[in-house]
This record gives C-alpha cells, structure tokens and sequence, in this order.
C-alpha cells in the first residue's frame, strides 16, 4: 500500500474524468488515497480509475450527475460502503457556457448554476454525516477567478455561479470547523484543459498567455497540487480562496 500523505484516506472526486479532476484524482492516488472518481460521464470515469490502478493507486468510478441528490447520495454511499470512511471530497463538477446576459435561456442559466453550485452544495451536505461521525475532513471546492473578479470565458451565469461557490465555502466552513472538517476553495485562472480550449480559439489563448505575468496557461497538475495541500498538510487554513492563475488576477 503507499503511504504518501493520504495513506489511510478515502477520497470522492467529481468530475474526475477528465481535465482537472482527473490529475487531482491521481495525484491523490499518487499520494496514498483510496479514489472515487464520479463524473457524469460514464466511460470517461471508468478511465481515469483504469489509469489509477494501472499506475499502482486505488481506485473505483460511478456515474454521477451532481445536480441530482439521489445520484450524489449513492455516490457517497459507494465511497463508504467500499472502504468505511470518506476524508476527502473534492468538487470539480463544472460546466461553462459563454452566452452573453441578453440571450441567457432560463434553463442554460439554471444547468451552469445547478452543476457548479447545487451541485457543490448537494455533495457537501451528503458527505458531512460520515466525516462528523470521524470528526475529519477535508472539503476542496474548485471556484475559479471568475467567483473572484468576472470571468474570462464564461459568461454571466458562470461568474454567478463560481462566485456562489466562494460564499458557499466560507458559510460551510463557519458552521463545520468544530467538527474537525476544514472547507477551502481553489480558483484557478486559465488551465489548459479541453473545456479552455472548446471556448477559446488558439490565437485568443495565446494572446491571453503572452498577456499573464507567467506568461503561459496553467496545469492540471499544478492545480491538482495546490488541492493537496489543502486536503493534507493544511490543517489551520479554512475558509479560504486560493488563487492559481499565473499572476492574471493580484489581490
């Protein structure tokens, strides 16, 4: 078994098929933890714990979509009925879409909200029980520089949305620190992932690269990093908004 420094932990990472969730999924496999990797993508799920396993980590997959309760519910259930315990939830769940605010349909508005912030909501309120009962845990919700100033990409239900996630932090984490549970959220700027790159032409991302003061787009694995401190060696920080984007957003 690898020790690392989640050894003995249990992690839940959604949308984890890909992208983000994906590297941090494996670093934290990489790390010692044992790794539920949900996404609502079936098979893009069932991949990424294929390469976890395949590297020497633990890990299983389900099919979740973060918007439904019941889905979330089976989904923490799965990670405790299979190893007893859930120390780590890491929500990366996400959708973007770029529409401009005059052509916003009430059903793209609630799909970016659901997924990014109810979604976000419904997976914490799911896992509390199980780490109250252990009086641990770690809960990392992925923001973005959008919650902090406006959003580079997405449009104005994106930046709601993320900005919700980063009073959703804060608030979770007031109420559960007595518990022993600490609640951080990372925002990161632009990272390469594929969604970056299917609402961004090439010449638009190079631009914005030349334009940051680490003048390049971010990793998954740099986020995935920052995602571990939080989730192990950061015992006295809750509460917080950890920007990760090259030096784009300063405040």
């Amino acid at each position: 078994m690898r020790e690392g420094k989640l050894g003995d932990r249990v992690a839940i990472v959604t949308g984890g098929g890909q992208g983000m969730g994906a590297a941090i999924g494996q670093l934290l496999a990489d790390e010692g933890a044992k790794v539920l990797i949900g996404d609502i993508d079936a098979e893009k799920a069932r991949s990424t714990a294929l390469s976890i396993e395949a590297s020497g980590g633990i890990s299983t997959w389900i099919e979740v979509d973060v918007r439904s309760q019941p889905q979330v519910e089976e989904m923490v259930c799965a990670a405790l009925g299979e190893h007893g315990r859930a120390d780590i939830l890491v929500n990366c769940a996400g959708v973007l879409r770029k529409t401009r605010i005059d052509e916003i349909t009430t059903a793209e508005w609630e799909l970016v909200l659901d997924v990014n912030l109810k979604g976000t909501f419904l997976c914490s309120q799911a896992i509390l029980p199980a780490m109250k009962e252990r009086e641990y845990g770690r809960i990392v919700n992925i923001s973005s520089s959008a919650g902090r100033s406006v959003s580079t990409l997405g449009g104005a239900h994106y930046t709601a949305a993320k900005a919700g996630v980063l009073g959703f932090t804060r608030a979770l984490a007031k109420e559960v620190a007595r518990f022993g549970i600490t609640s951080n959220a990372v925002c990161p700027g632009l990272i390469d992932t594929d969604m970056a790159r299917a609402n961004c032409s090439p010449e638009r991302l190079r631009a914005y690269e030349e334009s940051f003061p680490i003048p390049r787009l971010g990793t998954p694995e740099e986020v995935a990093g920052l995602v571990l401190f939080l989730a192990s060696d950061a015992t006295y920080i809750t509460g917080a908004a950890i920007d990760i984007n090259g030096g784009d957003l300063m405040l």
